[in-house]
């Protein structure tokens, strides 16, 4: 097995999981074909290059925000399932003349789906967000001062997204720990949106941890029905 495989077992098990990954549970949860202590070598190898870091002593590993960065781009497009395609057509085909209420009721499906905070800004200033508890709820966050930076961020958020919206590009965005405007602990999987008659931004934050895979097949379903 060699480092990149690796690396893309440690970020899936962080993602699932939330805690350190440790070289034994890597070679016995997945099976791998190599021994802990060529597990634990490789582990070393890759926290010299600073894909992984140890966050406290005799802990396991965790991904770096370069890790992720590398892993986002590998991450399989127009992967979503029949049961969230078929929870956001039903919304979508809805008869609703006012369109702003169907985007809030897609994105509390969103939030229910990704399991993180979910925001729509309407014409950029009309804001509606939901999900906050999912925030509060992931395990990074558990932490009191986390929560003080949690909380910062929903005090701000108005002031965040008007002053991101005019730099955001057309389409799907991935905006990871230092390139997050939200704070560099969190993930962000957002898309900016022109229609005939509106243009809007909306996306999912989440801790650093999040499944961008998911996050970003979801929101881009999305994105091309609206």
């Amino acid at each position: 097995m060699n480092k990149k495989n690796l690396l893309d077992i440690i970020i899936k098990e962080h993602i699932a999981t939330g805690v350190p990954v440790g070289s034994n549970i890597l070679v016995d949860k997945y099976k791998l074909n190599i021994s802990p202590a060529t597990a634990r070598q490789r582990m070393a190898e890759l926290e010299s290059e600073g894909l992984i870091f140890q966050p406290h002593t005799s802990a396991g590993r965790v991904p770096t925000e370069k890790a992720y960065n590398l892993f986002v781009d590998q991450i399989v497009k127009n992967k979503i399932s029949t049961s969230s395609i078929k929870d956001f057509d039903e919304i979508l085909n809805t008869e609703e003349v006012e369109k702003e209420l169907i985007f809030k009721r897609l994105a509390k499906r969103l939030a229910k789906k990704s399991k993180l905070a979910v925001f729509w800004a309407f014409h950029r200033h009309n804001l509606y967000y939901t999900g906050i508890s999912n925030l509060l709820a992931q395990p990074e966050f558990a932490q009191l001062n986390k929560v003080y930076d949690i909380s910062n961020i929903i005090d701000e958020i108005d002031e965040i997204i008007d002053n991101i919206y005019d730099d955001i590009k057309q389409g799907m965005n991935i905006l990871i720990g230092s390139q997050n405007p939200f704070g560099d602990f969190c993930g962000t999987v957002l898309t900016k949106y022109t229609t005939s008659n509106s243009q809007g931004m909306f996306g999912v934050i989440g801790p650093m941890r999040m499944d961008y895979e998911k996050n970003f097949n979801l929101i881009s379903y999305i994105y091309k029905k609206i």
